[in-house]
């Protein structure tokens, strides 16, 4: 899992991270709609699954990558994905085999860095961590900034920002800009097509962000 990317020029020098889609194209396209134009996005990983629009929430989002105007995260919905489809006895000639191979897990900015869920106790990106990263992260890697975990609202933590608003869960889709400090939120899926929520979030004490 050491696919880095360190980051794209902006052609304004700002970037925007956007929390997991899951799948919630419309939300997605708003999101996108009220962005400034020439800033960079990053996807925190976990586009796909969940939502009510999947096909057409990775297209979108893989359109905007093949035009250099975004960067995609491998999340661990995406990670499971890759795993299926590289399966010997699938003998898959799916195209987003190869495009799945391709996404990085790191994103490098300019004193921050955004990757999925954080990392683990050697620096590396792990897909899934939770509180260990939250608990004992030392700030050598900058401003994380990193999705994974539903929250009420984008909060930070000391040296870590979490932007996943639970959009796929009739919450927000959230994107945040580590030069700005800035947060830009539109409504997420409506509750009648909302996924459940299997996980309750940790309690963890926001500072502002």
């Amino acid at each position: 899992m050491g696919h880095l990317l360190f980051g794209m020029p902006s052609l304004t020098g700002k970037h925007w991270v956007i929390g997991d889609v899951h799948g919630c194209y419309q939300p997605l396209q708003q999101l996108l709609g009220v962005l400034p134009k020439n800033d960079h996005v990053v996807f925190c990983g976990d586009v796909i699954n969940r939502g009510p629009e999947t096909t057409s929430a990775i297209k979108l989002v893989w359109s905007l990558v093949t035009a250099g105007q975004a960067t995609w995260l491998r999340g661990n919905h995406e990670q499971a994905l890759l795993e299926t489809l590289q399966e010997p006895a699938l003998n898959s000639l799916n195209p987003w085999l190869t495009r799945l191979q391709q996404l990085p897990t790191v994103f490098w900015g300019h004193g921050w860095v955004a990757t999925h869920a954080g990392f683990d106790s050697n620096g590396q990106p792990d897909l899934t961590i939770r509180e260990p990263f939250w608990e004992h992260y030392d700030g050598s890697h900058g401003l994380v900034v990193i999705g994974h975990t539903p929250r009420p609202d984008v909060e930070r933590h000391g040296r870590i920002v979490m932007v996943d608003t639970g959009a796929v869960y009739g919450g927000k889709l959230s994107a945040y800009c580590p030069e700005t400090g800035a947060v830009v939120q539109v409504e997420g899926v409506q509750e009648a097509a909302a996924a459940p929520r299997k996980r309750k979030a940790p309690s963890l004490q926001a500072g502002p962000c």
